[in-house]
């Protein structure tokens, strides 16, 4: 098979050259210039009710799998937070598990992995500061007794508790305080979920930035880092720069990795301006995006790792269109995105997500992550890939040269 078919918003359908697979080859020693996660998703049973509303039902083997892959090519896994379809399909049992099957995966291969701590076991809606504050730290403590490094995530409850800068401050220096090792605080803007508006007390980021950067000075000892995933790489650049010293920034911008990763040492690549005299001068990763390109992640680090920025912008860029594609607003369906592509790749029998949430874009938006990721060096196995797309493509009713329905 040559050729992919696409098809376009108005039903017309094109093709373009299959490219061959990239040949990229997984490191033979540990990643260096930069600590890396995938954030990763999960892969439902193909026969279990995993339509909206319902407990998720999880294909455990491909779901590990997964998780498998992503260590062998010598990134770390990020589990469990929001491409894991927390508060989007994912209960609490089914996140329990999750967290102590993918800990013990890790456990086995010699990998990293850190998981998202979060309230959402909590079925009401509303609670109070000290409900939150329990509910924190009964996650936090079952995922230090799985031996994964917590995640602490932004809180749906704690966004409408909230009054105040100060109540931020109080939930989580009470929380920090009861963990046992350092964490790592997670900033998800509103574009990822709408309900956490003026998170950190303002939204404004600058003066929300100010209350996060208050916390993490009051324990520094407590935090390993932060991920911030606000789409905006000016305000991730202006954080990094005043992040006291041993305290990491990992990117969650899916729409700037590139540069902010690459940072001082490939200097050509579009990002913004930095403080010369910051010793921060580049972000580490912790991206859902690399959850769908892991290999060509994993490539692109292993040049910064050899000194070769220029090897590193060409191997990488191009997959930030993609990437822009599978997070196109509304964003928070990007799942769907990881999801098809792991699909397109061989990494699961079926385009099926928990929630019934792979029916979240349409035809031409995933028609149009193909035409990108076969661009990009995405598909890991482009006949594959192709064999698939096109039978999802006839299965709907779209003419396909050659494919038969």
């Amino acid at each position: 098979m040559t050729h992919l078919t696409l098809l376009d918003a108005a039903g017309s359908t094109s093709q373009v050259a299959l490219r061959e697979a990239s040949g990229f080859t997984k490191p033979t020693t540990p990643l260096r210039s930069r600590l890396a996660y995938a954030a990763a998703h999960v892969v439902p049973l193909v026969h279990a009710d995993n339509t909206p509303g319902r407990p998720a039902e999880i294909d455990w083997d491909a779901t590990l799998a997964f998780r498998r892959s992503v260590y062998s090519w010598g990134l770390g896994v990020a589990d469990a937070m929001d491409t894991a379809q927390r508060n989007m399909g994912l209960d609490a049992a089914a996140v329990r598990e999750l967290i102590a099957r993918t800990a013990q995966t890790a456990r086995e291969e010699g990998g990293s992995v850190v998981v998202g701590v979060n309230t959402d076991h909590v079925e009401d809606e509303h609670i109070s500061l000290d409900q939150v504050i329990d509910a924190y730290r009964s996650q936090l403590a079952f995922t230090e007794e799985q031996g994964a490094g917590p995640v602490l995530m932004a809180s749906r409850h704690l966004a409408r508790a909230a009054s105040s800068a100060e109540d931020y401050r109080r939930v989580y220096l009470e929380v920090l305080a009861s963990a046992q090792g350092p964490v790592v605080l997670h900033w998800l803007g509103t574009a990822f979920d709408p309900t956490l508006e003026g998170y950190f007390g303002s939204p404004d980021w600058r003066e929300a930035s100010e209350v996060l950067l208050q916390i993490i000075g009051e324990s520094a000892d407590k935090v390993a880092g932060v991920k911030m995933s606000l789409l905006d790489a000016a305000s991730e650049v202006s954080v990094r720069e005043r992040l006291p010293e041993g305290v990491r920034m990992f990117t969650g911008d899916d729409f700037n990795y590139v540069g902010l990763i690459g940072g001082a040492d490939v200097p050509d690549a579009r990002q913004p301006e930095r403080d010369a005299a910051s010793p921060r001068q580049h972000s580490d990763a912790l991206l859902g995006a690399f959850a769908a390109i892991t290999p060509v992640a994993s490539a692109a680090i292993q040049a910064l790792d050899a000194g070769d920025g220029a090897r590193y912008r060409e191997i990488l860029e191009p997959t930030e269109e993609l990437s822009r594609q599978v997070f196109a607003a509304p964003t928070f369906y990007y799942k769907s995105g990881v999801a098809f592509l792991s699909w397109l790749n061989g990494h699961q029998p079926a385009f099926q997500m928990v929630g019934g949430l792979h029916s979240a874009r349409s035809l031409p938006h995933l028609s149009r992550i193909v035409e990108l990721a076969n661009a990009s060096g995405a598909l890991e196995r482009p006949e594959l890939a192709a064999i698939r797309w096109h039978g999802m493509l006839r299965l709907n009713g779209a003419d396909v040269p050659g494919v038969i329905a």
